[in-house]
């Protein structure tokens, strides 16, 4: 296949404007799959995926059209998930940017059409979901039109679910997206955009062949770690995995080098040929920082080390979390994981549990704050327990977001007064059209970390969506919340919090953990605590037998001393006994908002 007839695109939009569902028409349009094969959400195959209508994962897919070689990219809506599609981006010179007909642009769609515009590529508009009762293709022609700039008769409209309009999409993908601009007799140069770790084969590479062409049996170097490894299996997506003898510039595929290691290959990396290869790498991508990080344990501490080559086999496959290990009295060995969301978190925590049998205990999560010390230091503080003394402590910041919320305007007014109940900046207005507004506020990223997307979805009664970028840290007025059980700090419900806030706070946790605590044989003591100062205090009454219940009257002298001799008993295990903390006391901390 020449250069010239290979067109590299990918698909973006807003969660659940149709992605994955357009991608399964072309594939069933190209007859890339019968319509025996064919099934929704084809390209989505992790599970979780398949049951929460999401996309998790980018794929890649081949498919021939005309004489023309499609190489498409399939890519996740949500918010959590936009270094999934800065990824796919890098490997392509187009996208189709979709909207849905009859929800309009949404948050997401304005953020990874900025990252499309950022890399320069071609956006062609596409309004799906046509089909609907609800649609209004007037109206979000004209937002598209006031967005991007452009003319009415570039805009397509297709629905995905009947295929009509689909054939027009494959030509514009054709005669609108420049084929790449590589060089076959070049220097290998091939940019790695995704991997994952197979037990027979090991690191599965995927690639887009930016110069040269690679074959089975060249022996490659990773330009990163620099180390040499022979290609044992080269492949393309069609979309089933089918093994082929070459790839050249500007083709995307896999490769297999046996490469058992999993901290040998980078995301962003350039493979090029041990011998005569390129002299310097391509740019690749900027590192993603973690927003989020908690506390993962096994529950059974034998898993520990199965819990540690289950993160390195993950990240091979999702490099933007991070993981350390670390240790706390109340839970034992684990691990600090770093998340770019609260989603993010859950899919990390969920794929461990099925993917490698793993049972987890996750603790509050908390995003990471900056601290400069009194000796002028400064230090990331992503874990409470590791705080200094506040006398140690000159300036406490906290990480900030720009938020855009887009609402219906008649939900202005609640949605307005909780985002100040959350300490919002207020910034701007812009009204769409005379029914939906976007709003820009700064926000504290911990405001938003836990319940903030649903409580915004409640209000708008499900027409609202939200975005968010990180901008730099602002100093806050903020404190460790401790809590105290029979007056020993448990580590892992440590959190910090705004200084107004805390004794709401406390209380709310306090009350929280009594229901969640089971009944012991002696009375349990829940305290809240900002420093030496308890704020808070509760406490879970203990279980008790009825001593006296074989005394049939007679002196009370005998009843008394039963009694005093059970209150012994119940202050010595006081003192000696351990209290018994389920897994509900840590979610808890999740749920103090509901």
């Amino acid at each position: 296949m020449i250069i010239e007839s290979i067109r590299n695109f990918s698909i973006i939009a807003h969660i659940d404007h149709g992605k994955s569902t357009l991608a399964d028409r072309i594939l069933l349009f190209t007859k890339a799959i019968s319509q025996r094969e064919f099934r929704e959400q084809l390209l989505d195959d992790m599970d979780l995926e398949r049951e929460r209508g999401i996309t998790i994962k980018a794929r890649t897919v081949r498919i021939k059209y005309n004489n023309y070689q499609l190489n498409l990219i399939d890519t996740p809506g949500h918010v959590d998930f936009t270094y999934e599609v800065s990824k796919s981006l890098a490997a392509c010179e187009g996208v189709l940017l979709l909207v849905d007909a009859s929800q309009g642009i949404e948050a997401q769609t304005i953020t990874n059409l900025y990252l499309a515009l950022e890399r320069n590529i071609t956006i062609i508009p596409i309004l799906t979901k046509t089909d609907l009762p609800a649609s209004d293709v007037k109206r979000v022609a004209d937002e598209i039109v006031n967005l991007l700039g452009i003319e009415r008769k570039d805009i397509l409209a297709c629905s995905a679910k009947t295929g009509e309009g689909i054939e027009q999409v494959l030509e514009a993908i054709v005669h609108r997206i420049a084929p790449p601009h590589g060089k076959p007799d070049a220097p290998l140069k091939a940019l790695v955009f995704d991997s994952k770790y197979d037990n027979y084969r090991g690191a599965v590479v995927y690639v887009r062949i930016m110069d040269g062409i690679v074959k089975v049996g060249d022996k490659i170097r990773l330009m990163a770690v620099d180390k040499v490894f022979e290609i044992e299996e080269i492949g393309v997506f069609t979309p089933k995995p089918k093994q082929i003898d070459q790839l050249k510039a500007g083709e995307v595929g896999y490769i297999c080098a046996n490469i058992k290691n999993t901290e040998d290959v980078k995301i962003g990396d350039t493979v090029t040929h041990s011998e005569n290869g390129a002299e310097n790498p391509l740019p690749g991508y900027k590192d993603v920082k973690p927003m989020v990080f908690c506390g993962m344990y096994p529950i059974n501490q034998k898993d520990f080390s199965l819990l540690r080559d289950a993160l390195n086999k993950l990240r091979l496959n999702d490099s933007s979390f991070s993981f350390e290990p670390e240790s706390s009295t109340s839970l034992g060995f684990g691990f600090r994981v770093g998340f770019l969301g609260l989603l993010h978190m859950d899919i990390i925590k969920e794929r461990l549990e099925r993917e490698f049998d793993l049972h987890l205990l996750i603790t509050a999560p908390h995003v990471v704050y900056r601290l400069t010390l009194t000796n002028k230091d400064m230090v990331f503080l992503d874990n409470p327990t590791k705080m200094p003394d506040s006398h140690m402590i000159e300036v406490f910041e906290e990480p900030y977001i720009k938020a855009h919320l887009i609402i219906p305007a008649n939900c202005m007014g609640s949605v307005m007064q909780f985002c100040q109940e959350r300490r919002a900046i207020y910034v701007k207005t812009e009204y769409l059209d005379v029914t939906r507004a976007m709003l820009e506020y700064d926000i504290p990223l911990a405001e938003i970390v836990i319940d903030f997307y649903d409580k915004i979805k409640s209000m708008t009664s499900g027409y609202g969506s939200f975005n968010y970028e990180f901008i730099g840290y602002k100093e806050s007025d903020l404190q460790k919340l401790d809590i105290l059980i029979n007056g020993d700090p448990v580590d892992a419900l440590s959190c910090i919090v705004y200084r107004e806030n805390a004794y709401y706070r406390g209380k709310q946790l306090v009350q929280k953990l009594k229901e969640v605590i089971p009944r012991q044989m002696f009375e349990v003591v829940i305290q809240a605590a900002l420093g030496a100062k308890v704020i808070a205090r509760d406490s879970v009454r203990a279980l008790r037998k009825d001593v006296i219940a074989k005394c049939y009257g007679g002196d009370i002298t005998r009843k008394r001393k039963l009694l005093e001799k059970q209150k012994e008993g119940k202050k010595k295990m006081k003192r000696i006994g351990k209290v018994d903390l389920p897994q509900d006391a840590f979610i808890s901390v999740l749920k103090i908002n509901e």
